[in-house]
């Protein structure tokens, strides 16, 4: 779909405000689906990933209207999606399985896609609207569920993002009270519930690792402010950090992202919150281990962005991944640019301090395409960065401007 041209940079500087996160907006845009009143989500960042979702909404019912950065949408009469095409290209869209189940007693929908970074599956979402009394049926390519929801206990084996936020939103009209233990304590999953409890919903515990929803209120519709993005943040301080940079980010949250903040420090660069915002300068010379875990551990999703912080960290890193089998597909990438990278199961050895040499890459998944468009910051001559999936624009609002506005040398051709 594009292709990146990456030219070596030299310090990065300058100031940048931070997107809304985008797996906080995909799940209060699915929220939509649980009220006939407006729900309006204000600073909507323009990325792939929002407008195959919004395709799905207006697919399954929902009436759409965007201006001035902001979605707005309601359902008046919800249905199960018709095209399973859509949802097979993006993971959030299992996120519309919950609402409508609630909402009609019916859903219908197809396996949901993404990036190819591991199986994923969705038994977690399955068996948490069995406890909330639906019948499920699997079919190829499909799944179908029926039933009135009631409050019951759900135990998530796993502290799943997604599935915690599916049973949320079923949970929210379901007649009773539902407890979910283990649940996902992410900040995504905090504004979710906020904006539901904005919304007339009931829900106490979110950050915690149990959570309480008291359902069958009907909800009305609000106006709601998402989160900054904290992936978006932490990969540009990585660029910065790679660059012996000077960046203030703007609109940043530092107490979502302690984990990787904690792991940037010890790299040797200096961080420092300010009124303004974050500020990162230095050097980062020290090599790091990385061990990523679920919140509020070392996030996935920065893996791969700090992967390409470590090819500049003379010594050996080692990352350590815990939650995705296959995640470690862009370092095959790196070592196209001179990279040393020995991966044995999930553990990746980074040998950084190379000279890294510019060349054609691919990229392998949205993280793992951001973190070669950062490693070709890092290497001579220029970097041809191919996306034809469109992998980085599903998650990332211009990444390229981002980075150009701090003084990297980076040209797009569609």
């Amino acid at each position: 779909m594009a292709t990146y041209h990456i030219r070596r940079c030299g310090r990065l500087s300058g100031e940048i405000s931070v997107h809304a996160a985008k797996n906080a907006v995909l799940p209060l845009m699915c929220a939509g689906l649980l009220t006939q009143e407006p729900l309006t989500i204000e600073h909507v960042p323009q990325l792939t990933d929002v407008h195959t979702l919004a395709d799905i909404l207006e697919d399954c019912g929902c009436t759409l209207r965007q201006e001035e950065g902001a979605v707005t949408l309601w359902a008046d009469e919800p249905r199960s999606p018709s095209g399973g095409d859509l949802l097979s290209r993006m993971r959030a869209s299992v996120l519309v399985m919950g609402p409508l189940l609630a909402r009609t007693g019916y859903a219908r929908v197809g396996l949901p896609g993404g990036c190819a970074i591991g199986q994923r599956p969705i038994d977690l979402h399955l068996r948490g609207m069995e406890a909330l009394g639906a019948q499920v049926q699997l079919t190829p390519g499909s799944v179908t569920l029926q039933g009135r929801l009631r409050g019951g206990n759900v135990y998530l084996d796993f502290p799943s993002v997604g599935a915690t936020e599916n049973i949320i939103l079923a949970a929210t009209l379901a007649e009773g009270v539902t407890r979910i233990e283990n649940a996902a304590k992410e900040p995504e999953v905090t504004d979710l519930c906020d904006c539901l409890n904005a919304m007339g919903a009931h829900i106490a515990g979110a950050g915690t690792g149990a959570i309480i929803i008291q359902g069958g209120t009907e909800l009305h519709g609000c106006t709601y402010t998402p989160i900054p993005d904290r992936i978006e943040a932490g990969t540009l301080l990585c660029a910065a950090a790679m660059t012996e940079g000077s960046v203030l980010l703007r609109g940043v949250r530092p107490e979502h992202m302690q984990a990787v903040l904690f792991k940037l420090r010890e790299t040797g660069v200096a961080l420092r919150e300010t009124p303004a915002g974050l500020r990162i300068s230095g050097r980062a010379s020290q090599p790091v281990q990385v061990r990523t875990l679920a919140y509020p551990g070392f996030p996935t999703d920065m893996q791969a962005p700090m992967m390409a912080l470590a090819l500049c960290l003379r010594g050996t890193s080692i990352f350590m991944e815990t939650v995705f089998e296959n995640r470690f597909m862009h370092a095959r990438e790196m070592a196209r640019l001179g990279a040393g990278i020995r991966i044995e199961d999930r553990i990746a050895l980074v040998t950084g301090g190379r000279v890294l040499s510019g060349t054609d890459v691919t990229s392998t998944d949205l993280r793992g395409g951001a973190s070669l468009m950062l490693a070709g910051l890092a290497a001579e001559g220029t970097t041809v960065l191919h996306d034809p999936c469109g992998h980085i624009t599903r998650g990332y609002a211009d990444l390229p401007g981002m980075l150009r506005s701090l003084g990297a040398d980076i040209t797009v051709h569609e």
